[in-house]
């Protein structure tokens, strides 16, 4: 039988059913404690009912943090994945019990976190929330929880870039990686804390791999004489072998090598702030030698030496098979994104 009763400023609704322990669940206002008691014990009735004690008593914030705990250190892209769930944690909805959340209180936060960050960025946070749910649900004991993610409109991903150097960009970015140093009157010149940062650029220009694959790049799995290092691990799953120009050779000779270990001795988190910082340094000396372009050192990210690098490339290896073999990709559809040649080019080309 049910009941409903007043404790302090909340109602509370019991139910006794013999046989099973009593089921209780409190509310702000009678009327819902009495409309959760009548379909509970329906439920129970019906033998349908299933206990949410467990998501009730768990906030999100707190599912995250096991979840950063337990499925996160097992993922290739665990770096980036802690960054979003402290994102997460961070929300409004973090305070939240899982059993509570739904799916208006995500369509919210999705068009307001459009505001700031780009499609494809949201797409990955609820990729991670949903995710969790489903962790939740099928490992944790979180019986009968319902993904709120679950026919969400996703956003549509628009935001592809296409960014190349202009004219006289690359050569005023490798100028500002040159290491701090002192000028003949002893003052500090702004430069590069990172010694590691200009070969990494170099070597991502000329081989066009991600900086995931050059900070995991080995000594003991780069053969100089085939011209050929060898990557175990990818972004998608499988192991790559990644051929090596000329100017790749000698930039991996110009390191301090050993026979085993990471040939840049780095963090992602490293290059994250040396990188932007470098392309400021570049700005700057960019225009304080006249230059008035306002797309010339900006918005220039570390992935885009990625683009740029296939594009290059593909100069030199127009059979776009032989270019995927080059740069990993295993959907040709997908390398077209990269694959920008000049229409001037191909206008040369077909004569």
């Amino acid at each position: 039988m049910a009941a409903i009763r007043k404790r302090g400023n909340k109602w509370q609704g019991r139910i006794r059913i013999k046989g099973l322990e009593p089921i209780e669940k409190s509310f702000s206002n009678k009327s819902d404690a009495e409309a959760w008691a009548k379909i509970t014990e329906a439920e129970i009735i019906r033998g349908v009912y299933i206990k949410h004690t467990l998501a009730e008593q768990t906030t999100l914030s707190e599912a995250l943090l096991r979840y950063l705990n337990e499925i996160t250190p097992h993922k290739r892209g665990a770096f980036q994945e802690r960054q979003r769930v402290k994102t997460w944690q961070s929300s409004k909805l973090a305070s939240n019990s899982m059993a509570s959340l739904r799916a208006h209180d995500f369509a919210k936060w999705r068009d307001q976190r459009l505001l700031d960050v780009s499609p494809t960025t949201v797409r990955r946070d609820l990729a991670l929330i949903s995710h969790l749910f489903n962790i939740a649900r099928k490992e944790w004991g979180f019986e009968g929880l319902a993904n709120p993610t679950e026919g969400l409109r996703i956003p549509t991903m628009n935001n592809a870039r296409h960014r190349l150097f202009y004219d006289g960009e690359e050569a005023l970015l490798i100028g500002a990686m040159r290491p701090v140093d002192r000028d003949a009157k002893g003052r500090l010149v702004a430069g590069c804390a990172n010694p590691w940062l200009k070969p990494l650029v170099l070597l991502a220009l000329e081989t066009a791999m991600r900086r995931g694959e050059l900070l995991a790049l080995k000594w003991q799995n780069i053969r100089l004489a085939d011209r050929v290092a060898h990557l175990p691990m990818t972004k998608n799953g499988s192991s790559r072998e990644v051929p090596l120009s000329s100017k790749a050779i000698e930039i991996l000779e110009s390191l301090p090598r050993t026979l085993r270990g990471p040939v840049f001795q780095t963090t992602a988190v490293a290059i994250n702030l040396a990188f932007p910082r470098a392309v400021k340094r570049a700005r700057r000396a960019y225009l304080k030698n006249g230059g008035q372009d306002e797309r010339m050192l900006t918005d220039l990210h570390f992935h885009d030496l990625r683009h740029i690098a296939i594009t290059q490339l593909a100069e030199k290896l127009p059979n776009i098979i032989e270019l995927a073999a080059v740069s990993g990709h295993t959907d040709v559809r997908m390398l077209k994104r990269y694959y920008h040649p000049k229409a001037v080019e191909l206008a040369r080309k077909l004569g």
